[in-house]
């Protein structure tokens, strides 16, 4: 009887388990994914904005230089 007992109770949490794992699994991937790109994003950004200075500083020196 206790065996039964204890096949029940792991064959009632196994699928729990089994779920619970996959959510975190997602989860865990979906958050890595979003860092991930954040990080690029930021990367590209600060790469333009590097450009953009450069542009407009060049653009703010060529005039004055000519003076």
């Amino acid at each position: 009887m206790i065996e039964e007992f204890w096949a029940n109770a792991v064959f009632s949490v196994t699928p729990t388990i089994l779920i619970g794992l996959i959510f975190w699994f997602v989860l865990r991937s979906i958050i890595r994914a979003d860092r991930n790109e954040r990080d690029s994003y930021a990367k590209i950004e600060a790469e333009e904005r590097a450009k953009f200075e450069a542009e407009r500083a060049a653009r703010d020196a060529g005039p004055a230089a000519a003076s």
